[in-house]
């Protein structure tokens, strides 16, 4: 089981790796280190002159993304990554959150099963496939 300080090590990893990829592709990116609430990086495309709030949801390997649909904004974009092993590359799977809200049944499957929330709702990470790479939602 993982311990608190492996969560944070993991997530901090995921805001970093998602923070440098945005510099890569041009854009102007701030980790908020836990001092915006629900916002963990906060992006300024230069070229088409948009500010992005992004929040960042990580996991080691491929599992569920525990998250809410009750948690997700449809102004923010979303980016679940997936660490995999030390010699492997992450995956990174971009996503709007009013995509997300707009799908509810697609994302979460059955932790929203007949209008009923379970105890830990999570995002599965199968319908997150199509969205792998998906940074050209920075350049819209």
């Amino acid at each position: 089981m993982a311990t608190p300080t492996d969560k944070q090590i993991s997530g901090m990893a995921g805001e970093f790796l998602t923070a440098g990829k945005l510099f890569k592709l041009g854009l102007q990116a701030a980790v908020t280190l836990g001092n915006a609430k629900s916002v963990d990086i906060l992006a300024y495309n230069p070229q088409n002159k948009k500010n992005y709030n992004v929040q960042v949801k990580t996991n080691r390997e491929k599992n569920c993304f525990l998250i809410g649909k009750e948690n997700v904004s449809s102004e923010q974009i979303y980016v679940f990554v997936l660490l995999n092993s030390p010699n492997q590359n992450e995956d990174f799977f971009i996503v709007k959150g009013q995509t997300l809200l707009d799908n509810i049944h697609h994302f979460w499957g059955a932790s929203y099963k007949e209008g009923k929330k379970t105890n830990m709702p999570a995002i599965n990470y199968g319908p997150l496939k199509e969205f792998k790479n998906n940074w050209n939602i920075f350049f819209e």
